[in-house]
């Protein structure tokens, strides 16, 4: 015997130990298995099955009941639909996982039971591989939770009983405590009030074992703002709260003529520095991140993907002859050696299923997508000669100025007095400088700030630490300029950084925004999600000397400063006219701006994310519409996370099934990842509504009979992809001009189809607009 004919074997012994291994462990666990009676027309027997010979035991489309080990030693029992479980089944895994319940497509979907080798199980609802809907998670020392699901995810109402003694009853979003609940420890202390991203956060009420109680509000676990202590023999004492000593006050108020005047509030913030929140056990291995035997490809030596002439990667009839081919023999030769003829029964085969719906289109797009030509950096450095070179001197003077001379924010509630247009502060600042300001080599200037208390307050509610934001604005680095202003005739300006965009701005804008003021900081506040445009400062440089120009500006977030590097834009407002880019396909890059009528994608967004998507855009509409404010826009950023070397978009159905050759060097956010994205808390920070969120583009193709078709149709080809977005240009109000320029525009052109309308018309068409551009990812 020859020495490769001598591994075969031993290759082929080691296959056979592993399978009965698997068949053991299997009977073992599920008890004997009785295989359903052939029928007349199925010649073959179940053991036969395993040969690549049979992979078609019963005609395609046809359920019946299998028993399979499979060749990597997975272990299969129940109901068979065209190559997949489908209806009642088990599946072994040989790392221990198990799962006993319903299938469709090879997806666990409807009711079922998960165990992992620890002993954790969960038994209740599934829906695409996770757990989806009502269900019980108790883990392997004991923690318990019976509540809903989104996608492996604890979201809704639901109760945690911790292994520690510890309960929770109440609201959870995204797997961690939200809104509302109550917790109670093992000694018998609880809390019950509000949440916030699994911390006590908002209004709500502590009480302990012997009777002592505290209501009022809360942060980040401790009392903070307005609040009442109260003992249980009748004392109590009312003031505001905070970690802070010096933002500590209140009055003590004894039941009697004794009481206990020694006492400190810190001994509350020392009490319950002991009450932890439990966080529980974390789910080991998601039931969606176990792959099935059936998804992979049989084994093969492995060659480099074919490419086309013009660049693509071939993802056709050879993945669907892998797909056909998963029964194969382990050694693999089979998809490399059949013959001509053999090639065309496929070619066939794979046709008529095509036809019959059974298999979407495996040919390529006959115009594939690329990633865009990179742009380079925006904007044009302010140097010493540009024209507004003292401009920006001015401003950063004018910035370091008012940010280092403010003290901390003591209370988010302000007065109203706070959101006065006429609360603005003057200050000069001469060539020499004064006592309040230092000596510059600008020209004399005059520097106001709108509102101060309003902004710094904002900036603490999106957390800007004050340092960061002077560096960023006031540090060595220059301002760039963009190369061109706005359609409103406002030039925008960007941290070196990339953090923050400073707008010029008309006088009219800043009245709609002094105007809208307390409303915006009140939304903003009350709905930590919104995708409206953050602001942070509003400010006035007034020249002097002859000329006594003023320019008014405002500071705003950088909605596209992330660690992905953004290849696509898009400016969407749900309107067609004029809506597409002015320029040449030669002249776009990943810096262009693109438009309504140049969109071609839809979408989808995983459920949980879609849900709360759809409820903060009816919010921030609900908001502006209220406001009078109209012309708002979508700006949305995407990254591809796959593309070939060649620098061509690879759709998610076209990826290397696993354990084939990849590209290690591309990026790339599998299923496993999302699935880690969402189950790990502390990567939550990089991902929010509208920021590096995890999603597929799906492409759409428009009609080339309809010249303004918003929406094209799907093509079911996919794109792995991390999104950005956000609202935009919310400081044009339905004014004089605006009502003038609707009615005219209406005379020549459909009145649906323009910018200016009705501040109520145009929050609903944008929003149909936008739930069409976007959907729930089934």
């Amino acid at each position: 015997m020859s020495k490769e004919q001598s591994c075969v074997l031993k290759a082929w012994e080691v296959t056979v130990r592993k399978t009965q291994q698997a068949k053991k462990r299997a009977n073992s666990i599920f008890g004997t298995v009785s295989v359903a009676p052939q029928t007349d027309d199925d010649t073959t027997t179940t053991e036969d099955n395993d040969d690549d010979t049979s992979t078609n035991q019963s005609s395609i489309g046809e359920l019946y009941h299998a028993e399979r080990v499979l060749p990597n030693g997975d272990y299969y029992t129940g109901q068979w639909y065209d190559s997949f479980p489908h209806g009642h089944g088990k599946y072994l895994w040989t790392d221990g996982c198990m799962y006993i319940g319903d299938w469709y497509n090879g997806k666990t979907m409807g009711r079922g039971k998960f165990g992992w080798p620890s002993g954790a199980t969960y038994e209740g609802e599934f829906k695409s591989g996770y757990m989806d809907g009502v269900g019980l998670y108790t883990g392997p020392s004991g923690d318990t939770y019976k509540g809903q699901w989104v996608m492996n995810l604890k979201h809704g109402h639901g109760i945690k009983r911790f292994a520690n003694g510890d309960v929770y009853d109440g609201e959870w979003r995204r797997g961690l405590q939200e809104s509302h609940g109550k917790y109670q420890w093992r000694d018998g202390s609880y809390y019950i009030g509000e949440w916030k991203n699994g911390m006590i956060c908002g209004k709500g009420t502590f009480i302990w074992t012997d009777g002592n109680r505290y209501d009022g509000f809360w942060d980040d676990g401790f009392p903070r703002g307005n609040g009442t202590f109260k003992w249980a023999e009748g004392s109590f004492y009312v003031g505001h709260w905070s970690n802070d000593p010096e933002e500590m006050n209140g009055t003590y108020y004894p039941s009697g003529d004794e009481g206990n005047l020694e006492w400190d509030p810190k001994d509350v913030f020392n009490n319950l520095s002991e009450y932890k929140i439990c966080s529980g056990e974390r789910v080991p291995v998601l039931p969606s991140q176990k792959k099935l035997s059936v998804w992979n490809s049989s084994k093969r030596v492995e060659k480099p993907r074919r490419m086309s002439v013009d660049g693509r990667v071939s993802v056709g009839v050879d993945r669907a002859f892998e797909k056909m081919n998963m029964w194969g023999s382990e050694s693999g030769e089979g998809a490399a050696d059949i013959d001509s003829t053999t090639r065309r029964d496929l070619d066939a085969e794979m046709m008529r299923l095509e036809a019959e719906g059974f298999i979407q289109s495996l040919r390529p797009s006959p115009a594939p997508m690329r990633l865009p030509r990179a742009g380079r950096k925006q904007g044009e450095t302010i140097s010493k000669g540009h024209r507004n070179y003292e401009l920006m001197l001015n401003l950063q003077l004018g910035i370091r100025h008012a940010v280092g001379k403010q003290a901390p924010v003591v209370s988010l509630d302000l007065k109203h007095s706070a959101f006065d247009p006429k609360e603005k502060v003057w200050t000069r600042f001469p060539p020499e400088g004064t006592k309040y300001t230092p000596p510059h080599q600008s020209s004399e200037f005059k520097w106001k700030d709108y509102c101060p208390l309003v902004f710094r307050s904002l900036r603490k509610l999106f957390k800007v630490d004050p340092a960061d934001y002077m560096l960023s604005i006031c540090g060595n680095d220059a301002l760039r300029e963009l190369s061109s202003p706005g359609k409103s005739g406002s030039f925008f300006y960007l941290t070196n950084d990339d953090r923050y965009m400073i707008k010029t701005m008309k006088k009219s804008e800043t009245k709609v925004l002094l105007r809208m003021l307390a409303a915006y900081y009140n939304h903003v506040r009350a709905f930590e999600n919104t995708l409206v445009i953050r602001f942070y400062g509003l400010h006035c440089v007034k020249l002097t000397g002859p000329i006594q120009k003023k320019v008014r500006f405002v500071i705003m977030g950088n909605l596209f400063c992330s660690e992905y590097s953004i290849h696509r834009r898009f400016d969407l407002k749900g309107s067609s006219l004029g809506r597409t880019t002015d320029k040449p396909e030669s002249e776009i890059n990943s810096n262009t701006i693109l438009k309504d009528l140049d969109l071609n994608f839809i979408f989808r967004l995983q459920k949980a994310w879609f849900q709360e998507f759809i409820r903060q855009v009816d919010k921030d509409c609900e908001f502006l519409e209220q406001e009078r404010i109209m012309d708002y826009s979508l700006l949305v950023g995407i990254h591809f996370r796959e593309a070939s070397v060649a620098g061509e978009l690879i759709p998610s159905g076209a990826r290397t099934p696993i354990g084939e050759f990849e590209d290690e060097t591309a990026p790339r956010l599998s299923r496993a990842d999302v699935d880690q994205l969402l189950s790990d808390p502390t990567r939550w920070a990089s991902i929010r509504l509208g920021g590096n969120m995890p999603a597929r583009a799906e492409r759409t193709m428009r009609r080339s009979d309809c010249e303004f078709q918003l929406v094209g149709e799907p093509t079911g080809e996919y794109y792995e992809v991390v999104m950005i977005f956000g609202i935009i240009d919310i400081l044009q109000d339905y004014d004089i001009s605006k009502k003038l320029e609707h009615a005219y525009k209406s005379i020549q052109y459909d009145p649906t189809s323009i910018s200016a309308v009705d501040p109520r018309l145009y929050s609903r068409r944008f929003r149909d607009f936008i739930f069409k551009v976007f959907t729930e990812d089934n």
